[in-house]
């Protein structure tokens, strides 16, 4: 088994403490950014920040559909783990300033995956996909926070 990691980040138009605030807003925000592939969105405890509880089901690929309850942590200024309790995925979603009222927005997806010739294609192919989901959310985070 090894570990797979894909990263996706975008500079957005607005001050870091604006799209942390949007990013937080589990409640109303959030899922406002989630694209088609995403689905059975449920916040289940809290709301903002951390010690919220948020489930939602992820079809990462036409036969792939993770279903992910999450649980929010702040572990530092700026940054938000969702740790999923039905896998090993976990993002980490970082803001940090970009110059003048600008935001850089940096999203870590880490999971354990298959062994074998199984998880060779998981680590060099889904990172790729995910990517391509994730960014379709950064960018509707940038138009929400505009």
């Amino acid at each position: 088994m090894g570990q797979v990691y894909a990263v996706t980040e975008r500079v957005v138009d607005a001050s870091p403490e604006k799209v942390f605030d949007a990013l937080a807003d589990y409640r109303t925000t959030r899922p406002t950014l989630l694209p088609a592939q995403y689905s059975e969105y449920e916040v289940r405890a809290g709301g903002t920040g951390a010690g919220t509880q948020v489930h939602w089901k992820l079809q990462a690929t036409e036969k792939r559909v993770r279903d992910c309850l999450f649980t929010v942590t702040e572990p530092s200024p700026g940054r938000l783990v969702e740790t999923d309790a039905n896998s090993t995925l976990v993002n980490t979603w970082t803001v940090t300033p970009a110059g003048e009222g600008r935001a850089k927005v940096v999203l870590e997806t880490t999971w354990t995956g298959a062994s074998g010739i199984g998880g060779f294609f998981e680590r060099t192919f889904a990172p790729k996909g995910l990517n391509r989901i994730h960014d379709e959310v950064l960018g509707r985070l940038a138009a929400a926070v505009a």
